[in-house]
């Protein structure tokens, strides 16, 4: 039965970008807001929209969808994108879910299951198991969500206690769900997934690879399609195997199949089970509107597609975020010049508040070309022609990286930006010969850090013969953990305090050995960025 009216079960880009898709398939919008995002963009986009309590909570947007009379509800991605109970209520109360069944949820989002179910079909896993199983370095990651939330890389025991408990609240943070695993960490792989669209009657179609390795804090940055890492057999394969895991859980609706990729060989990490983030570089190379074969898949329409690929495409998010640290940003956005020429996906307009309770991307910027080179040189442009005043943004450090040679040459793993630090010098010359690519494998181990989190020096005056130093918060933020008193001896790099801003938490650490002097607040306290946190002398 065709969907006449869609609730959107989200906010900021994902929704903008499902309701423009229903405008163009004539179907009525409702979009919902909490408390603290009434007259968000999304909310100005829709046809109507309805007070929530919580983007967490099931049945405030089941409330709203009856309320409004819609017949169906898209979760978009995170929140409750993939939560089976989310779906199963959606469902139980007559209404269509735009996604997978509950079931297909929880065989393939869960993360543990999906391993389980990749296993006995052959489908290569990254091992799996408790940390004195798989040994260090191993990563931990939450069970029932992605996006980076709940991500830890842990390199010795020492480091797995406080990694887990802020792993844990993170994940239950962002997912309402603190479920996590430990993973064997791959220093240096690409990251590559497959995308993947099935109608839940066995049927599911893969629409090639993206590829996805350059990130930070766990957290994808530019995505491009194809991969320069894969040729067609090895291509092939990944898209074999991701196609066999879907059709074994009857997954219906758009989704993702990840890969880590090292040399030759590559392992099923999970199924996202949603639209994904960078869905857009699929849609550019294949033709394919990914958001509207959803709504005609939960229309029932039948999966009728021919798949071919155009050219090349590339995307970068653009967000309020420190270009360097990558630390979340707030503020109002006094002026907002978006590029023309472009796919520009927006969640903000000018005029607009980025605040501490989200995610603080405030665009997507995607371009395509027949060439790769061609698909890069209109996204340098593009980011030329870009303008933002009123608060911070990582757009240096997007024009510093789609310039970057190593990147232009596609020689890039998820250490790059551990290899190449933000707006760093690039190198004279790349490596050349027959090691390209995969001889980063056998690099040593990148030296442990914060997740680009705070340069050791932020927030200190300069010591030059001072013998005192203050820390001082990065961004606005709670204080979520104070691990340090007055009098305490800490040396350097040891966490003080850690704050949590956008559902992510940021360790703050000593810039020295130091002897705490003050400590101005405490567990709970919301402060804003710059604010006094701690008095270190020596």
């Amino acid at each position: 039965m065709a969907i006449q009216k869609l609730l959107v079960a989200n906010r900021g880009e994902i929704a903008v970008r499902v309701f423009r898709a229903c405008a163009e398939l004539g179907i009525a919008t409702v979009a919902v807001a909490a408390p603290d995002d009434r007259g968000s963009l999304h909310t100005r986009i829709a046809d109507e929209t309805v007070e929530i309590a919580s983007y967490l909570h099931s049945e405030e947007h089941i409330r709203a969808a009856k309320h409004a009379n819609a017949d169906a509800i898209h979760p978009g991605y995170g929140f409750l994108a993939e939560r089976p109970d989310f779906a199963a209520a959606v469902e139980a109360a007559g209404l269509t879910f735009v996604g997978p069944t509950a079931e297909a949820l929880s065989l393939g989002g869960d993360k543990l299951e999906a391993k389980r179910i990749a296993q006995e079909n052959g489908v290569p896993v990254v091992p799996t198991g408790e940390p004195d199983e798989i040994g260090y370095p191993l990563m931990i990651k939450a069970a029932a969500g992605g996006g980076g939330r709940g991500m830890r890389v842990v390199r010795d025991a020492a480091e797995l206690d406080a990694a887990v408990e802020a792993a844990k609240r993170e994940a239950g943070a962002a997912f309402g769900d603190d479920r996590i695993f430990y993973e064997r960490y791959l220093e240096r792989p690409r990251h590559v997934e497959i995308q993947l669209l099935g109608d839940g009657e066995g049927r599911v179609v893969g629409l090639g690879e993206r590829e996805c390795s350059i990130q930070r804090r766990h957290q994808k940055v530019l995505e491009e399609s194809p991969s320069t890492a894969l040729d067609p057999s090895l291509r092939a394969a990944m898209s074999e195997a991701a196609v066999r895991f879907a059709e074994t859980i009857g997954y219906r609706s758009a989704g993702t199949a990840e890969f880590m990729l090292a040399g030759r060989d590559f392992y099923l990490l999970e199924l996202n089970g949603r639209i994904q983030v960078e869905h857009p570089v699929t849609e550019l190379v294949t033709g394919v509107d990914l958001v509207a074969e959803q709504l005609r898949i939960a229309s029932g329409e039948p999966l009728e597609l021919d798949v071919s690929l155009d050219g090349h495409a590339v995307e970068v998010r653009l967000y309020a975020e420190d270009p360097r640290s990558f630390l979340p940003q707030t503020g109002r956005l006094e002026k907002l010049r978006l590029p023309h020429g472009v796919r520009v996906d927006r969640g903000v307009e000018e005029g607009d508040e980025v605040g501490v309770a989200y995610d603080p991307m405030i665009a997507k910027l995607i371009a395509h070309g027949p060439t790769r080179a061609e698909a890069f040189a209109r996204l340098r442009d593009a980011l030329a022609e870009t303008e933002v005043v009123g608060v911070p943004t990582n757009l240096p450090f997007l024009r510093w990286l789609v310039s970057h040679p190593a990147v232009l040459a596609g020689r890039t793993t998820t250490a790059f930006l551990t290899d190449h630090p933000p707006l760093s010098e690039p190198p004279l010359r790349l490596p050349s010969g027959p090691w390209d690519g995969a001889w980063r494998l056998n690099l040593p181990s990148p030296a442990p850090h914060s997740p680009p989190d705070v340069d050791e020096a932020r927030g200190a005056r300069a010591r030059g013969g001072a013998e005192q130093s203050s820390l001082t918060a990065p961004m606005p933020g709670t204080v979520i953990r104070v691990l340090a008193k007055e009098g305490d001896r800490v040396e350097h790099r040891q966490p003080l305090l850690v704050l949590e801003a956008m559902k992510m938490e940021t360790p703050l650490v000593s810039p020295y050995d130091a002897v705490v002097k003050a400590v101005h607040v405490a567990e709970g306290d919301r402060v804003a960025g710059g604010a006094l946190l701690v008095e270190l002398e020596e």
